[in-house]
C-alpha cells in the first residue's frame, strides 16, 4: 500500500467513485480503498482523489502524480515531500 519512494511515497489505491462522501476506509486486497463523490468520467474522479489526497496530506496537487491507473479503479499516486511514518499516521494504517 505504502511504497518509500525518493523524496515521497507512493500509495497504490483502490477507488470507489459516486460514494456520499469522500474518504479513506482502509486496505483492500492490498490497496488502500479510498471512497471519493465524482463519477468516474471526463478526469473528474482523478481530480477528485488528486484533490482529496491534497487536503488529506496538507500538501499542494503539485506535490501528488498519478503515475498508474489513469483509467482504472486500481491508482499508484506518488506524493512528494511525505515520509513513510506519517503517512501511515495520516492514513491510520
Amino acid at each position: 500500500m505504502i511504497e518509500v519512494i525518493k523524496g515521497g511515497v507512493r500509495l497504490h489505491l483502490f477507488i470507489q467513485p459516486k460514494a456520499s462522501k469522500n474518504e479513506v476506509i482502509g486496505e483492500h486486497n492490498g490497496e488502500l480503498k479510498i471512497k471519493i463523490t465524482a463519477p468516474p468520467v471526463d478526469g473528474k474522479a482523478n481530480a477528485c482523489v488528486i484533490e482529496f489526497m491534497s487536503e488529506l496530506f496538507s500538501c499542494p496537487k503539485r506535490d501528488i502524480s498519478i503515475i498508474r491507473g489513469e483509467l482504472s479503479r486500481h491508482k499508484t499516486l506518488e506524493i512528494s515531500g511525505i515520509n513513510a511514518e506519517t503517512a501511515q499516521k495520516i492514513l491510520n494504517l
